[in-house]
């Protein structure tokens, strides 16, 4: 397994207390990274924090990446007790109902569109602010495989990560004179409570699309985010790497 030294470096992983979010908090504080949690599920936190005992430095923080006073506030208390922030995963995101288009329920369309992309929005925004100041900074948003292929009966979900890639490649163009680098990562599905939230008929539809025959391992994502996240990483910016198990076809 490949280290990379994070030590000295605030890192926050936005959906940290579970799922992807968790295994890249473990691997940053592999490296030496004091890992801020950003997350809506306190009971999920207290779980993450217990489970983090002894691994590093790790600090919780309850917020709600759909609002973006709740964001800014947890900026604020992070830089306050920890420093700038260097590193950023953006993790957090929901699946939304299946169904298909014509029958999608305009609440729920805004709903997922709230979280995974406004929401990626607003703490990519107040991050990277913090991240131009002091002239460095390292940004993984978690897409989706269903941002490029398009998941029939998710059309709010796939829509959401394609628009994320898209957010991703402008502040990556307009930080890129800038030591910062902001990429994408558009997974597979991974067995994770998000799965929760799906109907059976579609979690057998992206398996069978998958190359590979099986869903994406968190530690799988979190190692390429491992090296996204750091200084080696001091070219590549705006783009979107690939963690499909060979289904995506660009």
């Amino acid at each position: 397994m490949n280290t990379y030294d994070y030590k000295g470096q605030v890192a926050v992983v936005t959906g940290g207390a579970q799922g992807i979010g968790l295994a890249v908090v473990e691997r940053l504080l592999e490296g030496g990274a004091t890992v801020a949690i950003w997350d809506l599920d306190a009971q999920a936190l207290a779980a993450a924090q217990q489970h983090l005992a002894g691994k590093g430095q790790v600090a919780v923080y309850q917020t709600n990446i759909a609002d973006l006073a709740s964001v800014q506030q947890a900026h604020q208390q992070t830089v306050s007790e920890w420093g700038p922030i260097a590193i950023l995963v953006n993790s957090a995101g929901i699946a939304g109902a299946n169904a298909p288009v014509v029958d999608y329920p305009a609440a729920e369309w805004n709903r997922v569109m709230d979280v995974n992309l406004n929401g990626t929005f607003h703490v990519n925004q107040e991050v990277v602010k913090g991240m131009i100041a002091s002239g460095y900074g390292r940004v993984v948003n978690v897409a989706s495989i269903a941002g490029k292929e398009g998941n029939p009966n998710a059309s709010a979900y796939s829509a959401s990560k394609a628009a994320v890639i898209a957010l991703t490649k402008s502040l990556g163009k307009e930080t890129a004179g800038l030591n910062i680098a902001v990429n994408a990562i558009t997974p597979a599905a991974a067995k994770t409570k998000i799965f929760e939230q799906m109907a059976q008929q579609h979690i057998d539809y992206m398996l069978s699309k998958i190359p590979r025959g099986r869903f994406v391992l968190v530690n799988e994502i979190a190692a390429m985010v491992a090296w996204l996240v750091s200084e080696e990483n001091s070219f590549t910016t705006g783009a979107v790497f690939d963690l499909s198990g060979g289904r995506a076809t660009y």
